[in-house]
């Protein structure tokens, strides 16, 4: 069987390699100044009460135009506009896929929706492969306020990626799929840990898993559930399971009203 996660992670290491040998051409890059310190965050935002509200579940909608196991998801033009029609809608987090071989996104997408959103308290999320500090230094310049450290992709630089990120004034969504990872997530200081339904070396989905694993993450940490969340009915039930948060992205892409889909999560 292919494991889908080994080959993405190769391909990232590659593009990685590719960012430190154009940089380090120029000593003072943005990323260096960023990752020292001497440059900070272009649009602070704050995302802990965003993905923690009081009485109310927060959805993070993401703009997703493709996944290795479905295909090509919806033809998105503008994501700018989809990220306005999300917020419109009352998602508390806008995730903008950045991962380019597999998933068709890229980095230009973020940065539209950050000059976009940038009058509004919303957090953008960059949702990529994150496995290198040069990537924090990557996201805090094109104004992401949140990075997502898979920890089945970081494993051993997990506590160094999010710890890094906190020092520049980065969040992050730690990522997990077992009681391992949960384990590892808590031990290298993650505060938001989102639980994936899909497992991403095979790319299969079990909705499950969220309710399985909720119990072994603390009341302090924020909670996410992530992945194959197909409706509001589900994001209700997630909700009542004790999740502060879901994160949807081919259900918002693929139906014709998103704002709906949004608002209905809420409804009571």
């Amino acid at each position: 069987m292919i494991n889908r996660l080994d080959e993405i992670i190769a391909k990232k290491q590659q593009e990685i390699t590719a960012i430190k040998t154009i940089t380090a051409e120029n000593p003072n890059h943005i990323y260096y100044k960023i990752l020292s310190g001497e440059a900070s965050h272009p649009h602070p935002k704050t995302v802990v009460t965003a993905l923690r509200k009081q009485n109310q579940l927060s959805v993070i909608a993401e703009i997703k135009r493709r996944s290795p196991s479905k295909g090509l998801l919806g033809n998105i033009p503008d994501p700018s506009k989809l990220a306005t029609d999300y917020v419109m809608g009352g998602a508390s987090a806008i995730s903008v896929l950045t991962e380019k071989y597999f998933f068709s996104g890229n980095l230009a997408d973020l940065e539209q929706v950050v000059t976009t959103l940038q009058q509004q308290d919303i957090p953008i999320l960059r949702k990529d492969f994150i496995l290198d500090e040069i990537q924090i230094a990557e996201s805090i310049a094109a104004g992401a306020n949140i990075i997502l450290c898979i920890v089945a992709a970081a494993k051993e630089k997990t506590k160094e990626i999010i710890q890094k990120s906190k020092t520049l004034g980065l969040s992050v969504l730690t990522e997990v799929i077992d009681e391992d990872e949960i384990d590892i997530a808590l031990e290298s200081g993650a505060e938001i840990i989102a639980i994936n339904n899909r497992n991403l070396r095979t790319f299969e989905i079990d909705n499950h898993r969220s309710f399985h694993l909720i119990k072994y993450i603390p009341k302090n940490i924020i909670k996410v559930a992530a992945s194959g969340i197909s409706s509001p009915e589900q994001a209700k039930a997630y909700y009542q399971a004790g999740f502060d948060a879901v994160l949807i992205g081919e259900a918002l892409v693929k139906t014709t009203d998103p704002k709906t889909f949004i608002r209905a999560c809420y409804d009571t």
